[in-house]
């Protein structure tokens, strides 16, 4: 077993192969160029250190010396304060309220029946469940459109939260047609990304062919 106080000497992140909230971590660190120890937790089987370090054993997990994170939003917001460069929250703090709102947004609307989604593939609610993800979706074409990135021309936190669900989507069996051009371009701008493609794990990979 890993020593838990070696683990904790340096950054790391304990995080799930197919795990959505994990990815959008895992895309932020990639993003900031951070340099992190990360394990991959097989939900069968949950490793003696996280145990130790989370008492809900829960996933993603970040570890930063003696402190331990294991809220994915919490985790983002520490890493964008802790390592400020480059930005993936504005400065101000009007913007940044702004910011937050609209992640609400996509936490309430998008993220959370995207995980329920994740969560029912193969049972009875999956075609139920894939038509209100992609209702939701459809809801929020117009602002694919507005600025080369989610609602801003630079890369931000929103679009680390949003893009591992569109990379999901021809795994969640939900196809975008012609008039989805907005949506299907801004995925092309943030796939097309290195960071994101260094984000995303072997089991992730295969998602998307």
């Amino acid at each position: 077993m890993t020593n838990v106080s070696n683990r904790r000497s340096m950054m790391g992140l304990f995080s799930g192969n197919t795990c959505i909230r994990s990815h959008q971590v895992r895309f932020v660190l990639r993003e900031k160029g951070i340099t992190t120890d990360i394990q991959n937790v097989d939900g069968k089987k949950v490793p003696e250190d996280l145990i130790a370090l989370n008492p809900y054993a829960s996933i993603p997990t970040l570890t930063d010396r003696e402190l331990v994170i294991y809220d994915s939003g919490v985790i983002i917001e520490y890493l964008d304060e802790r390592y400020p460069h480059p930005p993936l929250m504005p400065v101000n703090p009007v913007d940044r309220a702004k910011v937050r709102l609209v992640l609400v947004s996509l936490e309430t609307d998008i993220v959370s029946n995207a995980i329920e989604l994740d969560g029912a593939l193969g049972t009875k609610n999956e075609n139920s469940l894939r038509k209100k993800l992609k209702s939701m979706l459809n809801a929020s074409l117009d602002l694919f459109s507005m600025n080369n990135y989610f609602l801003n021309d630079e890369l931000t936190v929103i679009d680390c939260v949003l893009a591992p669900i569109l990379w999901r989507l021809g795994y969640f069996g939900i196809s975008l047609g012609k008039e989805h051009k907005a949506i299907t371009n801004y995925m092309e701008r943030v796939f097309s990304r290195e960071t994101f493609q260094n984000s995303l794990s072997e089991d992730e990979e295969e998602m998307h062919l």
